[in-house]
């Protein structure tokens, strides 16, 4: 079936202005300024799409008197431009903190040279990919973020039942996130030792947003993400614990704890993740196979725009067709690849000329394989769920052997492979990020060429802002300290001193690997499920049980095709409201940890784990009732 968008493509409605982009770079430097501090404190950062739609919404009603009337186009660009600057965010907190701890001290325009060359060079890769993952593939990727923003833009715009649907989910979700993260009422996370197998244990983070999220994206990739978490928690955690239980000295590659002094999450965090890292690595890697076609797809429309003059592949008449020119893309790759390798003190201080060019080398191919792998990913689980820390893994993982075959070990050599990291990973962030906005875009009707060049000033202007943010965070608090661990970035360091040092526990990257071959040998896409082997288990059981919802709402509309699009419409808006609403308020809260210089301290009451399984049964609940009957039975 043709997708036909809200806007029809024959509209002549201006979808490309001054105030969309300036009032989008504005909220993306202080977004990302939040998001940052959010990752470096926790080591995840949230996705800003859809809480920028809804605020792009409302800041230009507001300042209607002044601009003038806008529209749903307008605000997207706005939020286009905006997103941006959290992926830059992202791809900064996971690399760059290591550096410190290593004592080199990055000036503020390096780090944000090293964002800014990454944030272009995934723009420009993914701009070439844009019709097959979000146009031919638009009824195998949902993009869950992407289409939430879009669901939210249109609701706002068109008002009605619809709106109110989408706006009582995110009062709902900003409430209920309030409740939990500000006032601390009730624990956000829920774990449950399991008897028999040894230290297993069962986790869920009952919050709104990972409810809404299992929800759009459906029973059978929530199940599988799940089944991979469940693999490590109640399956390989165990068995480490078991056999590990008595020894007498610590188990490689930890080496100053016993294994039968730690907890799960220990486990999980010494051992797991190298697993989950090798998961995600081979899952990806054969995604990429399994993208070659669309890879020489794209190459080759992008052969025909050269040898045309015009600069376009055939003559494309309707403006949701658009796509920048291939020829530009080719020429910016290019530009940023020469200044990576001709522009002395980007990719480390005292590098020679032939340092510089490996490095460009690795991070053209890196970037390019993960920028396809990262765009795919998103359109499975959603951008909070985008494994970019395992492939930045990867990338330090392939670069550091390079340079220890070539026999740059010393402080140099781990320097630049972290720069090089650095613009991989946030390469990859921004293609995740940019793919749900070509998403929201498709649904919403906006004109690719134009988002393209506004995610390209989305990643641009607010890089050195980022920069400047995460520099003076590391210089108050310092990298590596209680206030603030840097988690990812931590674990970035300890991979690359690994490799060089040749101590790197290869054996448990190889046992992920060999899971995601077996997976993918059955015929389970492997993605989710290493994805979900990757992340806390507490992160994936709430998104099951959003697909379970899901699941329960098509079966009771079973045999009737109106019903069950209309339930599944309800089920969205709502479940995009949920996620926007938390969103938002994790966004809030992020800004007052960053003023105040600690996460709130609550009100100094709390009513346990109970009170908070109580309040997710009830959001499940809410979402089921809100989707029983269609709008206009009493329940829109």
């Amino acid at each position: 079936m043709e997708h036909k968008p809200y806007i029809p493509p024959d509209t002549d409605l201006k979808d490309f202005t001054l105030k969309a982009v300036v009032i989008g770079a504005i909220f993306g430097v202080i977004f990302g300024s939040a998001n940052a501090y959010l990752g470096l404190r926790v080591g995840l950062t949230i996705s800003t799409s859809i809480p920028l739609a809804v605020i792009s919404v409302a800041v230009f009603r507001l300042l209607q008197p002044v601009i003038g009337k806008s529209s749903v186009l307008d605000y997207n660009i706005s939020q286009t431009t905006g997103s941006a600057a959290s992926s830059l965010a992202s791809g900064i907190i996971f690399t760059i903190p290591a550096l410190f701890l290593w004592g080199y001290e990055p000036a503020i325009a390096q780090i944000g040279a090293l964002a800014l060359l990454g944030g272009v060079l995934g723009v420009l890769f993914m701009i070439p990919l844009r019709r097959f993952l979000i146009v031919r593939e638009h009824e195998n990727l949902p993009y869950p973020e992407g289409t939430a923003s879009a669901e939210v833009l249109i609701a706002a715009d068109a008002g009605g039942t619809r709106a109110r649907n989408v706006f009582a989910g995110l009062g709902v979700g900003a409430a209920y996130k309030a409740l939990v993260n500000f006032f601390n009422l009730w624990p956000d996370w829920i774990a449950w030792r399991i008897p028999v197998l040894r230290k297993a244990e069962l986790s869920i983070e009952p919050m709104p947003a990972l409810l809404g999220v299992g929800y759009i994206l459906g029973y059978r990739v929530s199940a599988i993400m799940v089944g991979g978490g469940l693999l490590s928690w109640i399956g390989i955690i165990p068995v480490i614990a078991y056999f590990g239980d008595g020894l007498s000295s610590p188990l490689f590659p930890e080496q100053s704890k016993l294994l039968g002094d730690m907890e799960a999450g220990e486990i999980w965090s010494r051992y797991i993740r190298y697993i989950g890292a090798g998961a995600v690595a081979a899952a990806g890697i054969m995604t990429a196979i399994s993208a070659l076609p669309t890879m020489f797809e794209s190459l080759r429309i992008g052969v025909s725009e050269l040898r045309s003059s015009s600069g376009s592949v055939v003559p494309v008449k309707l403006r949701t067709e658009r796509d920048l020119p291939m020829k530009f893309v080719l020429l910016g790759v290019v530009a940023v690849i020469a200044v990576i390798a001709f522009v002395p003190h980007i990719v480390g201080d005292q590098t020679t000329l032939i340092f510089r060019l490996v490095a460009a080398v690795c991070i053209a191919i890196f970037a390019f394989l993960f920028v396809t792998v990262a765009s795919r990913i998103v359109g499975l689980v959603g951008v909070t769920s985008n494994p970019t820390s395992g492939m930045t893994i990867v990338t330090l993982l392939g670069t550091s052997l390079v340079f220890y075959a070539l026999g740059w070990t010393d402080m140099f050599g781990k320097i630049t492979v972290l720069t090089i990291g650095t613009v991989v990973c946030v390469a990859s962030s921004i293609s995740g990020d940019m793919s749900q906005d070509l998403k929201t875009g498709f649904l919403v009707g906006a004109t690719p060429a134009k988002q393209q060049i506004s995610e390209l000033i989305g990643a641009m202007v607010p890089a050195f802002f980022i920069a400047g943010s995460v520099w003076l965070l590391g210089q108050t608090y310092t990298f590596g300290s209680p206030d603030l661990p840097a988690p990812q970035a931590t674990l970035m360091k300890t991979v690359i001193e690994g490799v060089l040092a040749a101590d790197l526990p290869w054996s448990l990257v190889a046992i992920g690997a060999a899971f995601a071959i077996i997976v993918e040998m059955l015929g389970v896409p492997s993605l989710p499920f290493a994805v979900g082997m990757y992340l806390p288990l507490s992160a994936t059981t709430p998104i099951y049980v959003g697909g379970v919802v899901s699941a329960l709402v098509a079966r009771q509309a079973k045999g009737n095709k109106e019903k069950l699009a209309s339930k599944k419409e309800q089920g969205v808006l709502l479940s995009s409201g949920l996620i926007a609403g938390e969103g938002i308020m994790g966004v809030i809260i992020a800004f007052y940890a960053f003023a105040a210089g600690a996460k709130p301290a609550g009100i100094g009451i709390d009513l346990g784990g109970g009170v908070s399984l109580a309040g997710f049964l009830l959001l499940i609940a809410y979402l089921i009732r809100k989707t029983r009957s269609t709008p206009g039975e009493g329940n829109g």
